[in-house]
């Protein structure tokens, strides 16, 4: 997803901002969108697995180690289809609360209508498309890379998926505004959401 940088000050002193990079997995900085590689902001690299050498060493489900709104914006990348369907609500709530006001989520995960559509197509098991690990099938992408599953990494199983209205949905019913979700160009769905700003007046508080 082509996005604006909404949350570039006015005033030429701009403040470093921060970006939480959710399940980053090994370091490699390319894995952090492009939009969060430009000057002014910095990543802080948040995982469940103390061998990826994250920042922070968490779960999405409670992320409590991230102070609360001490983030600019939240970056995540196939990784919230790990948890179950119930649990979708408790992670939304996390980089809300995580985030400063005005401050969004990006995120990406994979289409299920599109894989629904490969396996009409292509079967169960035929190439949905070429990865670096090797080739995708319909059933990686419902359940998890079926080789590394296979090599021990339960964590990797997908226990829930979406579609482009399901997806906006969860956004909507978690309190973020602003929603921008789209179908990619393969098998991804990306999402752009933000935290609502408090405008306060002598009469009322109300969000935008």
């Amino acid at each position: 997803m082509q996005i604006d940088d909404p949350l570039v000050p006015a005033s030429a002193e701009q403040r470093e901002r921060l970006v939480l990079h959710v399940g980053p997995g090994v370091p490699n900085p390319l894995k952090l969108h492009a939009s969060f590689r430009q000057p002014g902001w910095r990543e802080i690299r948040f995982d469940i697995s103390e061998a990826n050498k994250p920042d922070i060493i968490g779960d999405m489900l409670d992320m409590h180690a991230v102070d609360s709104g001490s983030m600019d914006a939240v970056y995540s990348s196939h990784n919230l289809e790990h948890v179950y369907p119930h649990e979708v609500a408790i992670v939304l709530a996390e980089f809300l609360r995580v985030l400063r006001a005005g401050g969004h989520v990006l995120l990406t995960c994979p289409d299920l209508m599109a894989t629904a559509r490969a396996i009409l197509d292509k079967g169960l098991t035929g190439t949905a498309y070429d990865s670096p690990s090797g080739p995708i099938t319909p059933l990686d992408i419902l359940y998890g890379f079926g080789k590394s599953l296979a090599r021990g990494n339960h964590y990797m199983a997908h226990k829930t998926g979406f579609s482009v209205d399901s997806l906006q949905a969860a956004f909507l019913e978690a309190g973020f505004v602003r929603i921008e979700c789209t179908a990619g160009r393969s098998f991804d769905l990306w999402i752009r959401a933000f935290k609502p700003r408090i405008i306060r007046t002598t009469a009322f508080a109300t969000d935008q």
